[in-house]
This record gives structure tokens, C-alpha cells and sequence, in this order.
């Protein structure tokens, strides 16, 4: 039985990983660590400084201001983490991977599987079109979201720079440019409005024809669906960084040896 520690447990997130992890017999949530401790079928504490339960990995939804006290948390305990917060800093991202030195730390800038399959294609597009082809990224989400770009759509333009010969510029906002576009850019577009969930299109536009690669998220159980498969992998993971590449060929090895 894998123990969790949910961070953010009566957050939005927290409530749709209760709801997964409820409908498993494999996993248990034994604490959690939220502003909003009002009652549930586990303990909530204010801080996780404050929680006296032990767990074999922890969850976080909560917000990009506690990561600090989290990964001091995780080195302390070494407790394994799944990093599945978004809207972390530069800064915040190297610190993330600095702590992987010290304990397991599972993490990707989306945590749903479709999205994780669309990086893997776009890289392969950009192999075979790149230089031909002008890219764009548009993606879309609801308006209550603060960070724009999403970082799903950063780190789609990031893997398509890892199959250009040559990194291409990321151009956030064209207002202020009066030219002709480049070859050598990707377009950055963020959308915000209603209710959207998610949603990321990689166009690649050439002479006389269009290659669109479009991933749209209904709910956000594919992200909490993912973080649960993650930490189920992450316990007892050995120290360093893990990403969905690492679950995803995790799961294909346990399939070919079945």
C-alpha cells in the first residue's frame, strides 16, 4: 500500500486526486497539508511542517509560494515528490532539480499522457520539417489562470528546439515588431477565457500546407490521473529526476515482461 501526502488536499486538484485515489486499493492518502484543514477522511495540517504521519510519496497541487518548505520537507524525510504544481519560476524549476540530488522528485510540466505524447510528436515533426516550416504554439485555458505562457506550451517549445539543428527564438509578443517573420522563431500564444481546461496546437506552417498537432483536456482528472500513476512509480524511486518519459517506459517494460 503506497501512503501519500497530499499537498493542497482541499484545493480543486486535491478534491479530483482524492476522487482517483479513492477508487484504488493499491494507494491510501494517510495526510494532508492545506490552509483549509476543515475536516475529512484524513488529517489536514496548516503546514507540513506540522504533519506527524509518515508517507512513501507525496503529491503537491498547492501553490509555487510553499516550494521552498516542500523540498526542505522531502530532503528532511526523504520522502519522494511529485511535483505537479505549475506556474514555478526559472529560479523555482532549477531548484527543483537541485533537490532530485537528494531524494526522488517526479517532474513535467503537464501531467496528462496525451500532452506527454504530443511532445514526443512535435519533436519528430520538427526533425522532418524544421527549417521549412514556420512553427506556432497556441495554447488556451480558463480565465482564472495567472501564468502565460502555460508551461505545458514552454516546454513543447523547449523539445522542439532539442530537434532543431539550430534553437529557434521563442517570440512572445509581436505588437512591437514591424517585419517580416523569421524563420528561425516559434510564436507563443496564450488564450484565456471561461472554463477551458486545456488546450495546446503546434502548427507548422508551410508553402501551401498545414501540419496542426492538438492535444484539448475535458477535465482535469487526465492530470490528476497522471500525478497518482506517478507517485505509484515514484515510491521507493532512488534519488534523482523523474519525468513521464521515465513512467511511460516504465510501464512498457512491465507490459514486454508480462
Amino acid at each position: 500500500m503506497t501512503r501519500i501526502l497530499l499537498c493542497g488536499a482541499n484545493g480543486k486538484m486535491g478534491h479530483v486526486i482524492r476522487s482517483c485515489v479513492s477508487q484504488r486499493d493499491d494507494m491510501e492518502i494517510v495526510a494532508g497539508v492545506d490552509l483549509n484543514t476543515a475536516g475529512t477522511e484524513f488529517p489536514i495540517y496548516a503546514s507540513i511542517d506540522e504533519v506527524t504521519e509518515t508517507a512513501d510519496v507525496i503529491i503537491d497541487f498547492s501553490n509555487p509560494a510553499l516550494l521552498d518548505s516542500l523540498l526542505a520537507y522531502a530532503k528532511r524525510t526523504h520522502t519522494p515528490l511529485v511535483a505537479a504544481t505549475t506556474g514555478y519560476s526559472a529560479e523555482q524549476t532549477a531548484a527543483i532539480k537541485a533537490a532530485s540530488n537528494d531524494v526522488a522528485v517526479f517532474f513535467t510540466f503537464n501531467m496528462s499522457l496525451g500532452v506527454n505524447l504530443l511532445q514526443s510528436l512535435a519533436k519528430q515533426a520538427a526533425r522532418v520539417l524544421g527549417g521549412q516550416f514556420d512553427i506556432e504554439i497556441i495554447e488556451k485555458h480558463h480565465n482564472q489562470k495567472v501564468d502565460a505562457p502555460s508551461g505545458t506550451a514552454i516546454m513543447l517549445a523547449e523539445s522542439i528546439n532539442e530537434a532543431l539543428n539550430t534553437p529557434y527564438e521563442l517570440v512572445y509578443d509581436r505588437h512591437a515588431r514591424r517585419e517580416k517573420r523569421p524563420v528561425n522563431e516559434i510564436g507563443m500564444h496564450a488564450v484565456r477565457g471561461g472554463t477551458i481546461v486545456g488546450e495546446h496546437e503546434i502548427l507548422f506552417a508551410g508553402r501551401d500546407e498545414q501540419i496542426s498537432l492538438k492535444h484539448t483536456a475535458t477535465s482535469k482528472e487526465v492530470f490528476a490521473v497522471g500525478a497518482v500513476n506517478a507517485a505509484s512509480f515514484l515510491a521507493g524511486c532512488k534519488p534523482g529526476l523523474y519525468t513521464m518519459q521515465d513512467l511511460l517506459r516504465s510501464t512498457s517494460d512491465e507490459e514486454a515482461n508480462a
